[in-house]
């Protein structure tokens, strides 16, 4: 392994990438301990324990939130405006075209779509953030402190919104640019950290715990297997595909003849990655956000917040099971078209053994498609709750635990990542992780 490794940082443009890379971690780091100007230090640390939909918007922002720092509103608004923009990808023909047809001029149009989109949420956003939403959160927990030196400051509390606007902005920017010059997807890495962030002093909370008396060290013992089994299900649905056999006929150009061989398109069993969790942890957001504008005994938060205020309840966890389910399927369907599949692999002078080119092409590519997402669909949901009804039946772990959300994007964008530097590795005639 320290050979391999020394191989990896022999590489030039990976060293480089890898740098990077950790260049822009140190700074969003430091990005999420930056408090805003005009807060209370003291409310800081008093929120420091919230949970529920503000937990798990702080994990999205890496700690950021409930320290009201500079990257509080962490990639959220960036996450909602590509939910957005894949939405209407469906049902506008003008942004469907210009997705499968424009190349990457029409790839550059949707990033440019997507950032103007992300540029109008982050600031309705910040302004409900510093309006309304901190002073619910405070006003739910029962401190009488008031968020800002100066509440009554309409100055102040504009600027708390333009500090956070152009934060949340600044850290889609970083991305981007992990994105072209490091390793991994940006956004995803800096999800990833976030999540890291809160695991690694969580377990040092538990161990206090353990000492304080009020956690066992069965307790650990047996999160930490739920969490091992946890991991090793993940690595192998990431790792798994379904392999469709292709066989190209012989052709001849010229006096050489070509073709003949045989070969497979693999289909993940896990398509779209940590995304189809991501875009259902949003929306499971949206109807709290929008409560937070309302009093606490209005009908919205009274039918539709408080069901979904505990990620350990049932009718919480029910919702985002078939949340998850829907966006693999829709992941699914909007990187997979069958019949286009078909086309492309007839003018290729490929078929599928024992099946006609075309129309039987395409309904077998659908078939294949069916019977690899509903398993993925419901291992995905099942692997996000089930942590959930852990802590559920063992609040000992609630320090260790940040859910199965997080649990999932952290082994996800670990296995993408690795297989960036492997497939980098490989370009370059090296080994690799994986010995042959």
């Amino acid at each position: 392994m320290l050979k391999i490794l020394r191989n990896a940082w022999s590489i030039p443009e990976l060293r480089k990438k890898i740098l990077v890379t950790l260049g822009l971690f140190l700074l969003f780091r430091l990005g999420t301990h930056i408090s805003v100007p005009g807060v209370q230090r003291a409310v800081i640390y008093m929120m420091s324990s919230q949970g529920g939909l503000v937990g798990l918007m702080d994990l999205f922002s890496g700690g950021g939130l409930l320290n009201i720092s500079l990257f509080a509103l962490g990639v959220m608004p960036y996450i909602n405006a590509s939910i957005i923009l894949q939405l209407l990808n469906v049902v506008i023909p003008s942004l469907e075209k210009l997705v499968k047809e424009g190349g990457l001029e029409g790839q550059r149009k949707i990033a440019q779509i997507t950032k103007y989109v992300t540029l109008g949420l982050a600031a309705i956003q910040a302004i409900s953030f510093a309006f309304f939403l901190y002073p619910s959160i405070l006003a739910e927990m029962g401190i009488k402190v008031n968020l800002l030196v100066d509440p009554t400051s309409l100055t102040l509390k504009l600027f708390v919104s333009f500090v956070l606007f152009v934060g949340s902005f600044l850290l889609v920017w970083l991305g981007e640019v992990m994105t072209e010059h490091g390793i991994g997807n940006g956004v995803s890495l800096i999800i990833f950290a976030g999540v890291i962030s809160k695991i690694l002093p969580g377990i040092g909370q538990v161990i206090e715990n353990i000492r304080g008396g009020s956690a066992t060290w069965f307790g650990l013992v047996f999160g930490l297997a739920i969490f091992a089994a946890f991991i090793g299900a993940v690595i192998f649905a990431y790792e798994a595909e379904r392999r469709v056999p292709v066989q190209y006929a012989k052709r001849i150009v010229g006096n050489r003849m070509y073709g003949g061989q045989s070969t497979y398109i693999p289909i993940r069993m896990i398509q779209g990655g940590v995304l189809p969790i991501i875009f259902a942890s949003s929306v499971m957001m949206f109807p709290q956000i929008i409560g937070r504008f309302f009093p606490a005994d209005n009908w919205w938060n009274v039918i539709f917040v408080e069901p979904l205020k505990m990620q350990t309840s049932w009718l919480y966890n029910v919702i985002f099971f078939v949340l998850i389910v829907f966006f693999t399927y829709f992941y699914t369907s909007i990187t997979y078209n069958p019949p286009e599949l078909a086309e492309n692999l007839r003018k290729q002078g490929g078929f599928i053994p024992g099946v006609r080119p075309g129309d039987a092409t395409a309904k077998y590519f659908q078939s294949v498609l069916s019977k690899v997402t509903l398993p993925t669909a419901f291992f995905l949901g099942a692997l996000a709750i089930i942590p959930n009804f852990v802590l559920r039946g063992n609040m000992q772990l609630n320090n260790l635990f940040v859910g199965g959300t997080g649990i999932l994007i952290v082994i996800g964008v670990a296995l993408e990542t690795v297989a960036q530097i492997e497939s980098f590795m490989t370009m370059r005639s090296y080994e690799g992780f994986l010995r042959k």
